[in-house]
């Protein structure tokens, strides 16, 4: 009869134990991330504030001026015929 009280006993104190450990682990885990948000805050807000001095800091954008291209630059190279350069290539004793 004892031991069956003592059980019940040992049943019920690990069973608060538990709970209380369970408390606990949720108490730690509702710090840490209320220190992320936090940390995670200040490190936006130190983000956006360097990104606006960097956007007034800025120098100026380069304006290139277009440049005209004249007509010979413009025009293309033609290759010449493929069977003028088979021609050639015969005339050159590689053959193959």
């Amino acid at each position: 009869m004892a031991d069956q009280k003592s059980d019940a006993a040992n049943a019920q104190f690990k069973k608060l134990q538990r709970a209380a450990d369970g408390r606990k682990a949720m108490s730690e885990y509702e710090t840490e991330v209320a220190a992320i948000a936090a940390k995670t805050a200040r490190l936006r807000a130190a983000r956006l504030a360097k990104e606006a001095e960097d956007k007034l800091n800025a120098p100026p954008p380069v304006v290139k001026k277009a440049v005209k291209k004249s007509a010979k630059s413009k025009a293309k190279v033609a290759a010449p015929p493929l069977a003028d350069w088979l021609d050639a290539e015969k005339g050159s004793g590689r053959t193959g």
